[in-house]
């Protein structure tokens, strides 16, 4: 009657049996109460670390943004001080062509 039994290697029945045994125990630890107390303590630890990290990143970012309006100010005042270069040299080149137009002429320059 049981003769499919006899089909049945017991080697793996056996490691089967010890699965569903370690399992069942294991589903028993990781549910106990020491186990949550792991479970909550690793958690207020990660959070913990989202925090530093997010602090770290807002950091990092309020000092991004002052390099870049230090930068747009230099760039800004490198520009102004060119314009100025600009005009200057503009100003020296009148000067200069009013001298010798002066000179050609005969005037006397004061």
């Amino acid at each position: 009657m049981f003769g499919f039994l006899d089909k049945i290697d017991r080697k793996h029945m056996g490691i089967f049996a010890a699965g569903v045994l370690f399992g069942t125990a294991g589903i028993k630890i990781l549910s106990g109460r020491d186990a949550k107390k792991v479970y909550t303590h690793g958690t207020a630890a990660a959070l913990r670390a989202k925090d530093f990290c997010m602090k770290t990143a807002a950091a990092v970012q309020e000092n991004a943004e002052d390099i870049y309006a230090e930068a747009v100010q230099i760039n800004e005042e490198r520009v102004r001080q060119e314009a100025e270069q600009v005009i200057s040299d503009e100003e020296d080149w009148e000067e200069e062509t009013v001298s010798e137009r002066k000179d050609i002429s005969g005037e006397d320059s004061i």
